[in-house]
């Protein structure tokens, strides 16, 4: 740190890294062209390095070029630091990660009773498919979809959804509606290529019963968002999970087939590094997370 110079030197040479000259590097810091060529050259001292080439036009050494981008980071991250915080006004930010079909489907839909319930809560939400460890800085806490391994992190059950084909009016008007699971098996049928995670066919149909060889399959979707989409455009039967197509069942554009109970393998669950649950606006959010989880599967019960 004792290399580190005044903060009105790093953006003189940071301005100046942009120009080809001091005279205009001057000119968008207001001070005169021999200030900055003072600063700059006391910066070349204290680092030890030289940092322009000069001459008719400005250009960097590699130690200037390998060095600008450092110091433009450092004041492209202070201004958003700043105008993030002018933002909150008295709120604390809280980092939410979780899976994008969670966010989009589930939590979205419900963030404004969150912020009625806790105005003190500001939610910056990211999505994110991939391990979370928290090494970083991007995220407070995390709602994952999985079986609750998630070692040195403090893990807490949300809910499980249940698991149930579903269809367009459209389909079931062109095809009829079917009375029983096996009927099921004349049906294009969406499905959805990946991880062990995402709810598969052959399982569902052994949950109810039902002996299968082959599946008609209609199209296989990398992406549960696009496997509802094409539902919904009635190109086939889905299996869907409860809480990724709650809004389409309330509104009557997509219809459950069978009250039939099969409970995800997976559930969700709300994970953070240990220590911080405590805090006042994470029990606050967590709270709120598992009244939310208590109300959604009443309907599913």
């Amino acid at each position: 740190m004792r290399h580190l110079p005044p903060t009105a030197t790093l953006r003189a040479f940071e301005v100046a890294t942009r120009h080809a000259t001091f005279t205009a590097a001057a000119e968008e810091l207001c001070i005169t062209q021999s200030a900055v060529s003072h600063q700059l050259k006391n910066l070349e001292e204290l680092w030890g390095l030289q940092l322009f080439q000069r001459g008719k036009t400005l250009s960097l050494t590699p130690a200037g070029a390998a060095l600008a981008p450092l110091v433009r980071e450092f004041f492209s991250k202070l201004d958003t630091t700043l105008a993030d915080l002018r933002e909150q006004n008295g709120r604390v930010r809280l980092r939410v990660n979780t899976t994008y079909s969670f966010a989009l489907k589930w939590l979205l839909p419900r963030l404004p009773a969150l912020a009625r319930l806790h105005p003190d809560i500001l939610v910056s939400l990211d999505s994110s498919d991939k391990v979370i460890n928290f090494a970083g800085t991007e995220s407070d806490v995390a709602i994952r979809f999985g079986h609750g391994n998630y070692p040195a992190l403090f893990t807490e059950f949300l809910f499980r959804e249940q698991i149930f084909p579903v269809a367009s009016p459209s389909l079931l008007q062109r095809f009829g509606t079917p009375a029983e699971p096996a009927e099921l098996l004349r049906y294009p049928l969406l499905t959805r290529d990946g991880a062990d995670l995402v709810p598969k066919w052959d399982a569902w149909f052994e949950q109810t019963g039902v002996n299968i060889n082959v599946l008609h399959e209609s199209v296989r979707f990398a992406d549960t968002n696009m496997t509802i989409e094409a539902a919904l455009l009635g190109q086939g039967i889905a299996l869907a999970r409860s809480g990724h197509v709650e809004k389409e069942i309330a509104d009557g554009t997509l219809i459950r087939l069978f009250d039939i109970r099969y409970p995800s393998p997976a559930a969700y669950y709300f994970v953070c590094p240990q220590g911080i649950e405590t805090q006042p606006h994470i029990i606050k959010f967590r709270h709120w997370l598992l009244d939310e989880s208590v109300q959604a599967q009443r309907h599913y019960r």
